[in-house]
């Protein structure tokens, strides 16, 4: 059953919940009340907690030596490559990302770097032969008011890049990955042998949803964003990784989300 609008608007603030920054914030925001609070003893090993906590927190999330090793473990798991199926491929399930809609300033709809990408993976699947059908799904994910839609983008994309119109479904209606699953359910069966192509840091999650809904998942991970596998970082560390940066906060906000949406998953029944 897809979900409803507000339960959609829930699963989003939840996630929001557990970013490292929402966490960073709330502790600044504690620091700054207790600071301007008339004094006591009280208050005062209270704000030398919250300052010291808006500190660690702040260091943790945007630390390289940190982000790497999550990174690494989150993309790691799914091959780097799509392994041969015993069984023929039905399908490429290219899943969608993000879409920008257009404004007084962006003069026309843009896909994000990660749809872009995962279209661009599917595509040159699909012109390797590997499976007849490409199956973009994605729809409008704005939470007030509505937008444009993924997959219609995306199928525009993959056609400029070589896929023939005849062999492009489309899902338009799955906002999440828990409703792509169901949507190419819907359109394949579910008992289709399909090639998954996603980010390597969503792929864990949504190779499990895939198959919990009788799929099966060849993963195929594009768009990596760590460089080794965990055992290998260790080479190749450096003094700038010990230093706050802002591509770490992205990637330890990423590792977050995949958590919390795993955990929604199986909390409801959908793993």
């Amino acid at each position: 059953m897809d979900m409803t609008p507000f339960f959609f608007g829930l699963y989003k603030l939840v996630k929001y919940g557990v970013y490292p920054l929402t966490w960073v914030a709330g502790f600044a925001c504690l620091t700054l009340i207790l600071a301007w609070l008339p004094p006591t003893p009280a208050r005062r090993r209270r704000l030398r907690l919250a300052s010291t906590m808006t500190c660690l927190l702040l260091l943790l999330a945007t630390a390289p030596v940190i982000a790497k090793p999550l990174v690494s473990i989150l993309e790691g798991w799914p091959p780097a490559q799509p392994a041969r199926s015993e069984a023929p491929l039905q399908a490429i399930v290219v899943l969608g990302g993000a879409i920008y809609d257009k404004g007084t300033l962006r003069p026309s709809i843009e896909l994000s770097p990660d749809s872009r990408l995962r279209t661009l993976c599917g595509a040159e699947l699909y012109r390797q032969g590997l499976a007849p059908t490409v199956l973009i799904t994605g729809g409008d994910t704005s939470l007030f008011g509505s937008g444009p839609t993924l997959a219609a983008a995306m199928k525009e994309w993959a056609i400029r890049l070589g896929v023939p119109e005849a062999a492009i479904l489309t899902d338009d209606r799955a906002r999440t990955t828990y409703e792509n699953a169901l949507g190419a359910k819907r359109l394949l069966g579910d008992q289709t042998s399909i090639l998954l192509v996603t980010s390597a840091g969503h792929l864990w999650r949504a190779t499990a949803l895939f198959e919990k809904q009788g799929f099966r998942v060849t993963p195929a991970a594009c768009g990596f964003h760590a460089k080794h596998r965990v055992a290998d970082l260790w080479n190749e560390l450096t003094l700038f990784d010990f230093l706050p940066s802002s591509w770490a906060l992205e990637r330890t906000t990423e590792v977050a989300g995949e958590a919390v949406g795993m955990a929604v998953y199986r909390l409801a029944g959908k793993l």
